[in-house]
């Protein structure tokens, strides 16, 4: 019989198998966000304008990855350089009201998808689930050492 957290690394591995179906898509001609964009556009939310040293800081992500993935976001219209609002030297990225548009709409979709889902569960049986998932996910953050802003 399988201790409970050989349980749980499975159905974490099973869960991240299946995100992609509710998760958002490659940028595309329907204009979704892929995932990078997704969760870039989502910590600059939470966070307000971030430079690439900062994201790289937030995410363990390499300066040329960033500056790849941020690129695509710049064409894209999502995202904006703007000067350092507090005064520093370094151009941050700012949402653009496009961008905050399109991340407010891949949430909704995603959390529709949630519903559907999870649409025979009870109110309790979903809440505590929520609660469970999030004291995971602060766990692992404060492991890792990069908490997400609020979280």
């Amino acid at each position: 019989m399988k201790k409970p957290i050989d349980r749980i690394a499975f159905e974490t591995m099973l869960l991240g198998r299946y995100m992609h179906l509710l998760s958002p898509r490659p940028l595309g001609a329907d204009g979704r966000l892929d995932r990078s964009a997704y969760l870039l556009l989502s910590r600059i939310e939470a966070e307000g304008p971030m430079s690439i040293g900062q994201l790289s800081e937030a995410f363990g992500l390499d300066t040329s990855t960033l500056n790849r993935q941020t690129a695509a976001m710049l064409r894209a219209g999502i995202v904006e350089r703007i000067p350092d609002p507090d005064g520093g030297i370094a151009r941050k990225f700012a949402i653009t009201p496009d961008g905050a548009r399109r991340l407010a709409a891949e949430r909704a979709e995603n959390i529709q998808g949630l519903a559907k889902v999870m649409n025979d569960w009870t109110p309790e049986e979903v809440a505590d689930f929520a609660g469970y998932l999030g004291r995971l996910n602060r766990d692992i953050e404060r492991a890792d050492g990069r908490p997400w802003p609020g979280h």
